[in-house]
């Protein structure tokens, strides 16, 4: 029987990419929700901004990383990681990693599995992106400070999403080896 004619594949299919246009381009609504500019709703933006914690969270995670190096930093205002006297890094809502995240979540959703697993499964696989980030985040900080050129020629952006992307086909290795349910 092939793939594509397996319900049960096509189900998830269907719910996965569902799931992830909703949570990416919610997250997208969000954002120009709760910015200032263009449309605002002052609702969204003091209950439902979730972005700006996520940003305020890896700008924090960044700044024990630099601080790991020996390097002291500062914030200035709510998108601006620096090291004191020093260059900073401008964390723009592009930096969060909605769409890696977005992936995860959808990936998880869709999947057939009890709905604990899937929970922890969910968070796991969210809280190890947000490492990720915070730490492509901070050496990035460290690395414009010391003058360390990125490998390849690649920027940290196009890093970010190969690291990230790598450990979520890992993490749906194990997801598949250790759920019962198979997509």
């Amino acid at each position: 029987m092939s793939i594509l004619r397996n319900n049960t594949f096509r189900k998830f299919v269907i719910k996965f990419i569902l799931f992830f246009l909703l949570f990416y381009y919610g997250t997208i609504l969000v954002i120009s929700l709760a910015a200032p500019s263009g449309i605002y709703s002052s609702f969204v933006h003091n209950y439902f901004d979730y972005v700006s914690w996520l940003k305020i969270s890896l700008m924090n995670g960044a700044s024990i990383v630099a601080n790991l190096f020996g390097y002291q930093t500062k914030f200035e205002s709510n998108y601006l990681v620096r090291i004191v006297n020093a260059r900073g890094v401008i964390i723009a809502y592009d930096c969060v990693g909605y769409g890696v995240m977005s992936f995860w979540a959808a990936f998880t959703i869709a999947s057939e599995i009890k709905l604990l697993k899937k929970i922890s499964w969910l968070i796991c696989g969210l809280l190890i992106l947000w490492v990720i980030n915070v730490l492509r985040i901070g050496l990035f900080l460290v690395s414009i400070n010391k003058g360390w050129k990125m490998p390849l020629g690649i920027d940290h952006h196009t890093w970010f999403n190969i690291v990230a992307y790598l450990f979520i086909f890992i993490m749906i290795y194990f997801f598949n080896k250790n759920t019962e349910e198979k997509i």
